[in-house]
């Protein structure tokens, strides 16, 4: 048994990063037990899209006004006490929100305010852990670690979470957050043995110090080329997929006919395409340069909004996110390693956060369209906005794609300037 894990997380990663995958894991399992409990409470709720999709929006919202305040605290204050109180604020959260189910007082209302808060938790502890990482493992060694967390959230958070929480939800609406309650804990005892090396700087937090310390970050941002295109990328394809999945329950509910556990498993399917994708990162990435598998991943994911749109098989939608799981994937492990290999250590806090602005920005703006759509026009407007308007994006950002290359380091700053 050792040796098996010897082989798949090296010793030379070390305990702190694996103490720090652990972690991560509990967190990322039940962070998708609630990823299909939390819209099935709402939907419990209210069958009103527009609300429906206000829960989505509030799950998003959070990180596009928060996250730029998390980057700098990151890049300020000890990162893991940072970890910690989040998730201990988290788990007072998720108490208060069991209660609620528990005694049957929950209304619309009352889950959504508990959704937000709970994200806005989500926003300090996820901004401050992507930082972790490049902290404890060396360089060259970032492809591996990253590949290791990435196998955790496919697993866990896509694989596992989502069918579990809508089995949960099944039995009992208290059931799915309970669980998500006691893996939180074990992630948060888990973090508590990572070890750092000396980190943050000690400056005081007046307003002027602040817009300082958050245009270094934008403008490193901007500067550096293949960042910068990263950025912009997610943010234009977020719009149009936020405006989709802002209304997915809906979706699998009403066009497909798929009751909670189906809702589920769709997600269950585009993990597995996920893991699938992840498996041939290795391959792919020796083939083709990024600029080339980020213009193939951006048409496929064009091409599944359309899918969508026009299908009411389960079958054949399943299939759909199977394929676009291992784009979403692919695309994930190569965004966070780019990045980590680019940004200097004392500005992983605050690019990740401009990085995470441009991420929920785009959900935010997205799931305000996909709901008015969907309330006007049917379920599958969103997808068919969504194909329509990745379609444009694509050949607007066609040339901007080849800026991505395997090796941007943060030692480059003429090359940043070239771009």
């Amino acid at each position: 048994m050792r040796q098996v894990i010897g082989r798949f997380i090296p010793e030379r990663l070390g305990s702190s990063f694996r103490w720090l995958l652990g972690s991560s894991w509990m967190t990322n399992f039940g962070d998708g037990v609630a990823m299909a409990a939390a819209p099935l409470l709402i939907a419990s709720l209210t069958r009103d899209p527009f609300l429906i999709s206000l829960g989505a929006l509030i799950g998003w919202a959070p990180p596009l006004a928060f996250s730029l305040y998390a980057g700098v605290l990151s890049d300020r204050l000890d990162r893991r006490r940072i970890v910690l109180a989040a998730n201990a604020v988290r788990l007072v959260i998720l108490a208060g929100l069991i209660a609620m189910i528990a005694t049957g007082t929950v209304t619309v209302a009352g889950a959504l305010i508990a959704l937000a808060l709970i994200g806005v938790t989500e926003v300090f502890a996820d901004n401050t852990t992507s930082t972790l990482t490049p902290m404890l493992v060396a360089r060259d060694d970032l492809l591996v670690a990253n590949a290791r967390l990435q196998t955790g959230f496919l697993t866990l958070n896509q694989l596992a979470g989502p069918p579990l929480g809508a089995l949960l939800f099944t039995a009992g609406a208290t059931w799915p957050f309970a669980g998500q309650f006691l893996l939180v804990a074990a992630g948060l005892v888990m973090i508590s043995r990572v070890s750092l090396p000396p980190h943050g700087r000690e400056k005081g937090t007046g307003g002027a110090g602040l817009r300082h310390e958050l245009g270094e970050g934008f403008g490193w941002t901007i500067r550096h080329a293949a960042v910068r295109t990263l950025v912009l990328t997610i943010l234009i394809f977020n719009i149009t997929f936020g405006a989709a999945w802002s209304v997915l329950v809906l979706y699998s509910l009403e066009r497909l006919d798929l009751g909670p556990i189906g809702f589920g498993l769709l997600t269950t399917v585009s993990a597995v395409g996920g893991i699938v994708g992840t498996s041939l990162y290795g391959t792919i990435t020796r083939r083709f340069s990024l600029g080339v598998i980020m213009r193939v991943g951006l048409i496929l994911e064009t091409l599944t909004h359309l899918g969508l749109a026009l299908t009411t098989s389960p079958w054949a939608a399943s299939a759909i996110f199977l394929v676009f799981g291992a784009h979403a994937f692919i695309w994930g492990t190569t965004s966070v390693t780019v990045r980590q290999r680019a940004v200097p250590a004392g500005l992983q806090g605050r690019v990740g956060s401009v990085n995470t602005i441009c991420v929920f920005g785009g959900l935010v703006a997205g799931s305000l369209i996909g709901g008015a759509l969907a309330a006007r026009y049917g379920v599958t407007a969103p997808f068919w906005f969504a194909f329509a308007g990745s379609a444009v994006f694509v050949v607007a950002l066609w040339r901007q794609l080849m800026h991505i290359t395997h090796d941007e380091t943060h030692d480059e700053p003429e090359a940043a300037r070239q771009g």
